[in-house]
């Protein structure tokens, strides 16, 4: 918008300048009095050489007579009557005499060597009519030419208008995929481009949210039915070891829904940290080898061993949510590795570049892209753990997002697993 606002405040100005030189230059072109009273200058130096021939107590009659055949306002008076400068005083002695200009009209003042140091006076009046028009007309041509120059400079901007409001009512009647093809000739690129992020997050965020009701619709059915089944066989029994056996199975099934629900929650309002994002910086390597030490107990448990390969350099990002995003890719593969995991670090340019690789069944090939999807979970085998709901992965995607990174999915060529690496974009302060 602040492209928009100098443009438009340019070009007004610009405007207003160009068009009152053009007027003004019109308007003195037009209104020249030398031009307009041409005939009137041919009068008074005619009427000086009969003068000349005329005996000098005589002449001031014989203008006042001049005057009277004419129908002209002409006198003879000397110069020092005039309350006029030298450098005007000269000018009377120019061809076409002296123009001056009153409200009421014009005065042309003329004089010679043989009239020295006398003048002739003619009043002139001004055609008011003319007048008026032509101030007028240059008003008009004004207010015209300035609109019409502006419209060149608000024209595009009332278009991209109109395609961002095509594209909001779309967008508003349930078609979440409705965007603007941003163009560089535009006032408003920013306000489009933020349309767009606007309109990927919201439709990000619908589908989750559908995605979210349809899996946990279906996860809760089998606790519930379970619940159904211990009740039902509770109260058609008498056995008080077998109500008690139902009982404890009920409880698990509630515990078990219990942190479905849980799970499921936090995911929906993950979302709100990614503008709560705290930025510092650490050893990459250090980093990464805390991690570990958290994750020790799980690793020995498992009897899994984790080479660890990482250069040095300094990153910076969100330690907490980076953390998060790691332990989520380790436990994944602790779940499904046999013997060994490897995990790696590099720092490119500005690129954080993360790869944790298992010696486990691996993806299938199809399921690359699915496997980060919210609450997905293979069937055959990578579903190990008992209370995964296929968020983890999901959680890392959303924050490679926020650091403006990516999360991608292959085969591992080291182990012959999966291979997740995770690339992230650092965060320096300007």
């Amino acid at each position: 918008m602040k492209k928009f606002y100098i443009s438009l405040l340019g070009s007004a100005l610009v405007s207003i300048v160009v068009l009152g030189w053009l007027i003004d230059a019109f308007s003195q072109q037009a209104h020249t009095p030398q031009d307009e009273f041409s005939v009137q200058s041919k009068m008074m130096m005619g009427f000086s050489k009969q003068l000349a021939n005329i005996p000098t107590s005589e002449r001031g009659a014989y203008v006042k007579q001049l005057g009277e055949e004419f129908e002209l306002s002409i006198d003879y008076k000397p110069n020092e009557s005039l309350a006029l400068p030298p450098s005007l005083l000269l000018q009377m002695h120019a061809v076409g005499g002296l123009i001056l200009e009153d409200q009421q009209g014009f005065y042309m003042l003329y004089s010679n060597q043989a009239l020295n140091p006398f003048h002739i006076s003619m009043r002139l009046k001004k055609s008011a009519d003319t007048d008026k028009r032509n101030d007028i007309f240059l008003t008009l041509l004004f207010y015209a030419g300035l609109c019409i120059l502006m419209g060149f400079i608000i024209a595009p901007l009332a278009k991209r208008l109109s395609v961002l409001n095509e594209a909001a009512k779309q967008f508003a009647s349930g078609n979440t995929q409705a965007r603007i093809n941003a163009s560089h000739f535009t006032y408003i690129r920013d306000v489009e481009l933020t349309f767009n992020r606007m309109a990927s997050q919201i439709e990000k965020l619908v589908a989750e949210n559908k995605l979210m009701a349809s899996s946990l619709s279906h996860d809760i059915r089998t606790p519930i039915a379970c619940l159904r089944f211990g009740l039902d066989a509770a109260l058609d029994t008498h056995d008080e070891k077998k109500i008690k056996t139902y009982l404890e199975r009920m409880e698990n099934d509630l515990d078990h829904m219990e942190s479905m629900l849980k799970s499921y929650l936090a995911f929906a309002t993950l979302e709100q940290n990614a503008n709560k994002l705290t930025y510092s910086s650490t050893n990459i390597k250090h980093y990464l080898e805390d991690i570990l030490v958290q994750l020790a107990p799980k690793l020995e448990s498992q009897m899994l061993t984790v080479d660890l390969n990482s250069s040095t350099d300094i990153i910076v990002a969100d330690l907490h949510w980076l953390a998060r995003a790691i332990t989520n890719l380790l436990t994944n593969a602790c779940d499904f590795a046999e013997q060994y995991i490897y995990l790696s670090a590099k720092v490119h340019e500005r690129q954080l570049i993360i790869t944790v690789e298992d010696d486990g069944p691996g993806i299938a090939q199809e399921n690359f892209k699915n496997v980060l999807s919210p609450f997905f979970r293979e069937e055959d085998h990578r579903n190990r753990a008992d209370k995964s709901y296929g968020l983890g992965l999901a959680i890392v995607e959303k924050v490679a997002d926020w650091h403006n990174g990516t999360i991608s999915v292959s085969k591992s060529k080291h182990l012959g697993g999966a291979c997740f690496t995770l690339s992230i974009t650092q965060h320096y302060k300007s």
